[in-house]
């Protein structure tokens, strides 16, 4: 942990993302209002000793909604990237293991899905299959799975010639027995910092998703959403999108530092470097 700590990046980047995980977890237990408690009498207040960040134009509790809006960001972030790790690895494994025409269909395919921007892509299948979270999720976690397929197929190649498992082999073990124990083990430094990385993308692409109104839907809070809802008050609560707007920038910026820091780290090479 020492090493870790030493990196500056990854130090501001584990604090930062501390605070946003810590704010999601709270939101479980305590917000200082109902998050969907309306109140027309203090509709478009300031921050106040009662609402620290204002309210919205319903009378809802600025803070209490984006620290229940960071509890959808995490979660988005954990399942997109799940997606992408679970079926991009298999299928970086399948093709730099069985080679030729797998692999050639795989990158091929994987070609065909980096043709096309991964928020045009997004909007594609969310107006395919209706705004909800779970198909924005579904969304950004289809366009992660040529990403880490790409990543797992050129680690593993790399892998495969090595002498450890020339000698693996010559003992008799089983192919799929070496890819779990032996590559597996060896290509998760670039997985992990490539997931930590994505994450903080895929918090900004749900952001996004529902500014467009595609991912999360009312009355449920996002920052994205809210973000949607206050620009119409801009000159006359321009607190309601500040906020969001802040909460969005310190969790993408948190991660990818956090991400920076454990690519500075673990990376043989930047450690030759420094």
């Amino acid at each position: 942990m020492k090493r870790f700590f030493i990196n500056r990046n990854f130090t501001v980047g584990f604090i930062l993302s501390i605070v946003v995980i810590g704010m999601a977890v709270l939101s479980f237990l305590w917000t200082p209002h109902e998050v969907n408690e309306m109140n027309a009498r203090h509709r478009l207040q300031g921050p106040s000793m009662a609402h620290p960040l204002g309210t919205d134009q319903y009378g809802r509790d600025v803070l209490s909604r984006v620290m229940a809006g960071a509890v959808v960001s995490i979660i988005v972030g954990l399942v997109t990237v799940a997606i992408g790790v679970v079926i991009g690895v298999l299928l970086g494994l399948a093709s730099a293991y069985y080679g030729r025409f797998l692999d050639e269909a795989i990158m091929r395919l994987s070609d065909l899905m980096f043709g096309f921007p991964a928020v045009l892509t997004a909007i594609l299948i969310t107006s395919i299959l209706g705004p909800s979270v779970i198909n924005a999720m579904l969304a950004i976690g289809i366009f992660y799975i040529p990403i880490f397929a790409r990543l797992t197929r050129a680690t593993a190649t790399s892998e495969w010639k090595k002498e450890y498992v020339l000698a693996a082999r010559a003992s008799g073990i089983g192919e799929w027995h070496i890819i779990g124990s032996h590559i597996l083990p060896n290509i998760l430094s670039p997985l992990l910092i490539q997931g930590t990385i994505q994450f903080a993308v895929a918090i900004l692409a749900e952001a996004g998703l529902s500014y467009l109104g595609l991912g999360t839907q009312p009355p449920h809070p996002s920052w994205g959403r809210m973000l949607y809802e206050a620009q119409t008050f801009m000159e006359m609560a321009p607190w309601m999108a500040i906020f969001p707007g802040v909460a969005i920038a310190w969790a993408v910026l948190g991660f990818n530092l956090l991400g920076d820091g454990l690519r500075d780290t673990l990376d043989p090479k930047m450690v030759r470097m420094r």
